[in-house]
């Protein structure tokens, strides 16, 4: 009976804590600018899915208006023009808002995961496995991703998702960093102690004691790699690197310029440009607003000033 009295009272912990993370958040003008940013991107996103019911001429890859064969600029029929093929820029943009999001939501989740398991063994087991984990992060922290990326991309034609699985592996070593030294001040607090003297195993102390103390701060992180996941894709993309295959905000770019439309069409080079930066933007907007939450002096000297 006592068991079954625990569980609510423990849950409603956890929607009190979330109800008040939540209320901070809100309040934050960054957080909402954020939110209000990422909202309308996620919109184009989903657009992005009906766009096949418009018919094949609006395909972003491989349609095509058939009395267009030039870049031609905003019209009724094609709001944001078309490219040098008669592509329609619109279209495109709703599709690289969705991968955008696949890139930096994928990679984002990958590298997290990866970083706060590994930080968390790191931490709790200390001795020789800290040491052997936190080298290998050493190795792959100095390793410049973008250009082990041109290199790989030179040799083999990558798919988007082995461009998002190598940007993923690259970048978990800083998060698991700081997992892990949230882990070492974690594991010398007394509820831990009292967790291992009444004979609970290191996985049960692991992921029921420590995993919901760091998870707040591994989202946070969560929020900067998308951010530098949709930029690594980008930059790959517009160097001619990405995966030909999938319309991304970058490969916009790559054919404008590789097309000679970058000063003479600005309808064709801004729209792109702007998403990414705008998109950027609000994650790191959330990021910004979610560090508030998590950290109080944050907040005290908001209202101090």
């Amino acid at each position: 009976m006592k068991k079954i009295e625990k569980k609510p009272e423990h849950r409603n912990h956890y929607i009190e804590r979330f109800t008040k993370s939540w209320a901070i958040f809100i309040k934050n003008p960054m957080g909402k600018t954020g939110l209000i940013i990422l909202s309308a991107f996620m919109l184009m996103a989903i657009a992005s899915f009906f766009v096949p019911l418009l018919g094949p001429v609006y395909h972003p890859m491989t349609g095509a208006d058939p009395n267009i064969t030039y870049s031609t600029g905003p019209s009724l029929q094609h709001w944001l023009g078309t490219d040098f093929i008669g592509r329609d820029l619109f279209v495109q943009l709703l599709e690289g808002a969705k991968v955008a999001f696949i890139v930096g939501l994928s990679c984002a989740f990958i590298s997290v995961v990866l970083g706060t398991a590994i930080g968390m063994i790191s931490g709790y087991a200390g001795g020789i496995v800290d040491t052997i984990l936190m080298r290998i992060a050493d190795i792959f922290m100095v390793l410049p991703s973008l250009v082990i990326l041109l290199i790989l991309a030179s040799l083999w034609e990558l798919s988007i998702w082995v461009i998002i699985f190598i940007i993923a592996i690259m970048r978990w070593p800083s998060v698991s960093r700081i997992i892990r030294s949230q882990t070492l001040s974690l594991k010398s607090r007394p509820f831990i102690e009292a967790s291992r003297v009444a004979g609970a195993s290191n996985f049960r102390i692991i992921f029921k004691h420590i995993m919901p103390n760091v998870l707040p701060l591994a989202f946070l992180y969560m929020t900067f790699r998308v951010t530098s996941a949709i930029l690594v894709e980008a930059a790959l993309s517009f160097l001619g690197f990405g995966d030909p295959g999938q319309v991304s905000w970058g490969m916009m770019l790559q054919w404008v310029w590789s097309s000679g439309h970058m000063f003479q069409a600005p309808y064709w080079l801004l729209p792109p440009g702007i998403c990414i930066s705008l998109l950027t933007l609000s994650f790191y907007m959330l990021g910004r607003a979610m560090d508030e939450v998590l950290d109080p002096r944050l907040r005290k000297e908001e209202e101090e000033e």
